[in-house]
Parts: structure tokens; C-alpha cells; sequence
């Protein structure tokens, strides 16, 4: 029987997370890393937190950690990772189309390369959008439309081949047009997060705050 898309995509994870190396490391990503200390910790969302490296960054800092996958691998080694840090985290493993959370149940959301399937991603940004409180705080780093022509030259930097999974300036202020514009930039970086972000990358990087009624 094909498996569906859905299917292959969480089998990807999966075999991309089984191996004892993680992926991409154990430190958090370097935007993240750079903006969620400016905040008053609280409780946060990690959709697609994958082997937790964010997540439990963000617990070390006092923040109470949510962090969901597609891939039960991904638990496992971001369990490891947080019983080795001395820090406790709250994973799930589902699709975000199964799970629900309380509405405005979030002091911030950290989105660090959560790209969904292209006819979903403006839903699930607005769907976890209603989970953040009114002034709270979305980070997000995706690789932007331009990255394909770097993943061509380098296939080691990794991410989505499918350009309409991948991210624009516009289609952030769009999905996020509610929220007050702390940062949103399309850049060029070089990244070094394990195995699979290696090289010249082209992102999108915000960080918004959601406005109150």
C-alpha cells in the first residue's frame, strides 16, 4: 500500500532521528538562542522540537517547556537531552491537526524550522497563533523561497526541495498580521547545527508580539 504524504514525512523524522548522533545538534539555534532570554519566562510552545535542543535550551532558562513532534525518535532523544541538562520538558508526539491546546495558554512560541506541507502552513500558523496570549511572543527561523538554489549548490544545508513549503517576508506578515514586528528579515547564514544544517542557508527570521484586544 503507498503510504500517504503525511505518512512518509513522519517516517522521514523518524529515520532522520533513530541514530544515537543528533541531527542537528545539541545546542539551540542561534536566533532563538539570541532572543528568547530578552523575555520574561513563562510557558512556551516547541512545535516540531524535534531531539529538543531548543526546547531545552528554553527550560534552562525557567521557562515551562511544550514541546511536540512527529517522531516518537525525537521524544526519546529530547528526554535524554533534558534528564542531561537536569531539566524536565512536557513532549508530545502528534500532528498538530490532532492537537489541541487552550486558547491563549502561551507566554510565547518558538518556531525554529517548523515547516509544515504547503496547503497547511497558513492554518497552523493562525491555529497556534490562538494559543498565544495577547502579548506574547512568536520566534521563528524557516529557510525562506530563495534557499532552493542554495540547497542545489550544497545539498548538506538541508531543508524542504518543496518550494511552497518554504517561507517569505510576505507570507509571515500575512499569517502573523496581527502581531507588532519585532524583527523580520530574509537573510543569508552560514549555518553549523550537526549533521544536517551544514553551509550557506537562506532564511527568514521573526520575532513578533502578538497585540492585545
Amino acid at each position: 500500500m503507498n503510504q500517504s504524504w503525511d505518512e512518509q514525512y513522519k517516517n522521514m523524522w523518524d529515520d532522520r532521528y533513530k541514530n544515537n548522533e543528533y541531527a542537528y545538534g545539541k545546542a539551540p539555534n542561534d536566533f532563538f538562542s539570541e532572543w528568547l532570554p530578552q523575555f520574561k519566562p513563562g510557558a512556551i510552545l516547541m512545535p516540531a522540537d524535534g531531539e529538543g535542543r531548543n526546547g531545552v535550551f528554553a527550560a534552562q532558562l525557567g521557562w515551562k517547556v511544550t514541546s511536540f513532534d512527529l517522531s516518537a525518535a525525537g521524544k526519546s532523544k529530547a528526554l535524554q537531552l533534558a534528564a542531561t541538562n537536569h531539566v524536565n520538558l512536557e513532549y508530545i508526539v502528534g500532528d498538530l491537526e490532532q492537537l489541541t491546546f487552550e486558547k491563549e495558554s502561551f507566554d510565547a512560541i518558538g518556531l525554529v524550522y517548523a515547516h509544515f506541507a504547503a496547503a497547511k502552513k497558513s492554518i497552523f500558523h493562525q491555529q497556534l497563533s490562538s494559543y498565544l496570549k495577547p502579548g506574547g511572543i512568536i520566534i521563528l527561523e524557516a529557510f525562506s523561497k530563495k534557499h532552493v538554489e542554495l540547497k542545489k549548490l550544497n545539498p548538506a544545508v538541508g531543508g524542504p526541495t518543496d518550494m511552497d513549503m518554504l517561507l517569505s517576508k510576505t507570507e509571515i506578515a500575512a499569517d502573523f498580521e496581527n502581531y507588532d514586528i519585532l524583527t523580520l528579515e530574509e537573510e543569508e547564514i552560514l549555518l553549523s547545527e550537526g549533521q544536517c544544517h551544514i553551509g550557506k542557508g537562506a532564511v527568514v527570521r521573526f520575532t513578533g508580539r502578538k497585540r492585545g484586544r
